[in-house]
């Protein structure tokens, strides 16, 4: 099915997404300490609000100790009511909801704060519409969202949000094909951390900390002297790009998060990998894809997907300025 600009608002089920609550009343100081950007003082969101600024939604990295991306998540506070300790909502993916969680949980310690793995309970969607609708959007109650930043593609500015909802066995009226969704999240050059993907990338690698990923003038946690030697030393020779190329030429080769680049002068070393992928839903033949690439490997000729002899990747501008390291 072919989803036109026009056939919005749509709301599509997102089986990729999961969800982690952290709650409690250290639950703030506790993310803290665990997470790359701020979290103090993040307003709490109640239904039918949902999360709609920086003040109150804010994309996090959760990193090894190396500086290595684990996971990556937009962050809300949604308590269960006005009176209700903090509760923190995590979206992330859902194929490494469950390692965030356990290792969230080991460093819990003596701190008032449980870490739940809500993925299996709860259902994620994802909703994009005009932008001059987003302001319109509430939740029902039970329910949790958040608005991501918009997306610009074929001279149309789509907004985009989150909602979950805990899981009943009821069907809900969804529209259940989610290319929209999946080019808009590739579109968008936000990288999401999937399996495939985890410990590959420092922030930088990857353009978090120019997608506001990243506070630098924050508290120590896991990775961070890494990271900000990264920033300030100018160590980064690889950065996230947007490319397409076509579904003729790709014949054997993967797209998939985690599959290899190849520049031709170099055929023996990997020049880097996917990050997203998705078909276009307005160009069949059209694949658009996040991935993650040596500078001089661009500067030095063409990438290609999969081996040297794999199709040729076409680098697209990238929706927002990089912060120069």
């Amino acid at each position: 099915m072919i989803i036109h600009p026009q056939n919005i608002p749509i709301q599509a089920n997102l089986p990729q997404w999961g969800l982690i609550f952290v709650e409690g009343a250290d639950a703030a100081s506790f993310l803290q300490n665990q997470l790359s950007n701020s979290v103090l003082g993040l307003t709490r969101t109640f239904a039918p609000q949902i999360a709609q600024t920086h003040d109150s939604v804010r994309l996090v990295g959760y990193c090894s100790p190396k500086g290595r991306l684990l996971a990556s998540a937009w962050l809300g506070q949604f308590p269960d009511d006005i009176n209700a300790p903090d509760r923190f909502a995590l979206f992330l993916s859902k194929d490494i909801a469950a390692s965030t969680a356990k290792r969230l949980s080991m460093f819990v310690l003596r701190s008032k704060v449980k870490v739940i793995d809500a993925s299996s309970q709860w259902t994620v969607s994802g909703y994009c519409c005009k932008e001059e609708d987003i302001a319109n959007l509430k939740t029902e109650a039970g329910q949790i969202g958040l608005r991501l930043p918009n997306v610009l593609t074929n001279n149309h500015t789509y907004s985009r949000a989150l909602i979950a909802w805990k899981s009943d066995g009821s069907e809900h009226n969804l529209n259940h094909d989610s290319i929209q969704w999946e080019h808009l999240e590739v579109m968008s050059a936000i990288p999401r951390i999937v399996l495939a993907t985890q410990e590959q990338f420092v922030p930088q690698m990857i353009n978090f900390e120019s997608v506001a990923g990243v506070d630098f003038k924050k508290g120590c946690y896991p990775g961070q002297e890494i990271v900000a030697r990264s920033q300030y030393r100018g160590v980064i020779k690889r950065r996230l790009q947007l490319a397409h190329t076509s579904l003729d030429s790709l014949g054997s080769a993967s797209i998939a998060p985690g599959a290899e680049l190849f520049q031709v002068n170099d055929p023996a070393q990997p020049a880097g990998m996917v990050v997203l992928s998705s078909v276009s839903p307005t160009e069949p033949n059209r694949i658009d894809l996040q991935i993650e690439c040596k500078l001089d490997a661009l500067e030095s000729g063409e990438i290609h997907l999969g081996s040297v002899q794999g199709p040729v990747l076409k680098i697209d501008s990238l929706p927002y300025p990089l912060i120069e390291i």
